[in-house]
């Protein structure tokens, strides 16, 4: 039986440095009435007629840069000099639900989320895209448990209260272990959350395990590890990271040839990062997430070498088996994963990166 427990019913008197990291993904969110889009500058453009190929003058985009990432690749890459098109706003929202609302709102045009929000947002009738694949084959999530825990496998998850966010990749990862390890979900209480409400949950004893991102592991063990908090390690994946961006700015000809010129300089900046880690672990974690060095080291020693395939159909068919999973139990309808891929921008992160990028 599932909890209705409410993110309100978090109890008071919580870590604030914590606190304070979890709340780093809805900042933005919170001002969304503040920041709108420039309007569209091009004709309709039909889903199925060619990309563009040049990008008309005045052209802009919102893109999602959570917690700065995106910007600030781009600039340790020299990349932003080569963007034919304005940035209006790199607003920090990476949430799937908050980039959803974003894309509602019209204060973003281009999110990087995993496979999960695309699914929510089809789910809730929101027309959207996506537009860039990058396949994760290691685990970008760890489940961490609350203090003083005996908690040793996803094995010992039966009868005990988990973090769960339908709309965010945290939350299938979940569900894809409970169903490796032969658990139900009625074996469990899923306790309703956001992901940037797990770090709260966890050290309030309000939940068991939560599943974290491996950047949010060290700060967490090193503020609770000495009271029995410790991770449990699985070989689930959260296979996507993606691009993706709401149909009716994909419609726009001159916003649609922004986004094809803006992937392959995104596909760019992920092969830049991972064969950097020193400068990303100086200018990013330790300038601006405030960690130390050997956290960071601990970080990209973990991080996914960029996979930018050059067709999808692995990709369309992860989407399909989270749908199959999720209309399972009982949180979608089920559908048919290709409507959220727009294939005419198959090729080209492929074809931006060199061969071992690729396969």
């Amino acid at each position: 039986m599932r909890s209705r427990t409410r993110p309100s019913d978090l109890v008071p008197g919580l870590d604030r440095r914590l606190f304070l990291q979890a709340l780093l993904g809805t900042g933005a969110a919170l001002g969304l009435s503040a920041c709108t889009t420039a309007a569209a500058k091009g004709p309709t453009l039909s889903s199925t007629a060619p990309l563009p190929s040049a990008v008309p003058a005045g052209t802009a985009l919102s893109i999602a840069s959570y917690t700065g990432q995106q910007e600030l690749q781009l600039k340790l890459a020299g990349l932003l000099k080569n963007l034919p098109f304005d940035v209006s706003s790199w607003p920090s929202i990476g949430a799937g639900p908050d980039v959803i609302n974003a894309f509602r709102a019209h204060s973003l045009e281009v999110g990087n989320n995993a496979g999960i929000p695309p699914i929510q947002a089809h789910f809730q009738g929101f027309d959207a895209r996506i537009v860039a694949v990058d396949l994760t084959r290691k685990p970008t999530y760890v489940f961490a448990t609350k203090p003083h825990s005996d908690i040793r496998s996803v094995a010992d998850f039966a009868g005990k209260k988990l973090a769960f966010s339908q709309g965010q990749a945290q939350g299938v990862v979940l569900l894809r272990a409970l169903k490796k390890a032969g658990i139900k979900a009625a074996d469990v209480t899923l306790v309703p959350l956001t992901s940037n409400q797990f770090l709260t949950a966890l050290q309030a004893g309000q939940v068991d395990i939560a599943p974290l991102a491996i950047s949010q592991v060290p700060a967490y063990l090193t503020r609770y590890g000495s009271d029995g908090a410790h991770t449990v390690t699985t070989d689930v994946v959260d296979l996507l990271n993606i691009l993706w961006a709401p149909a009716s700015v994909l419609a726009d000809s001159a916003k649609a040839a922004a986004i094809a010129a803006y992937v392959p300089l995104w596909a760019k900046g992920l092969v830049w990062v991972y064969e950097n880690p020193g400068t990303w672990n100086e200018d990013y974690y330790v300038k601006t997430q405030h960690i130390t060095l050997d956290q960071a080291k601990g970080i990209t020693s973990l991080s996914n070498k960029p996979l930018l395939p050059p067709t999808w159909d692995e990709a369309i068919a992860w989407e399909q088996e989270t749908i199959d999973l999720l209309a399972e139990g009982g949180f979608v309808k089920s559908f048919k994963a290709d409507v959220l891929f727009d294939r005419r921008f198959e090729p080209i992160a492929s074809n931006a990166v060199a061969a071992q990028y690729r396969s």
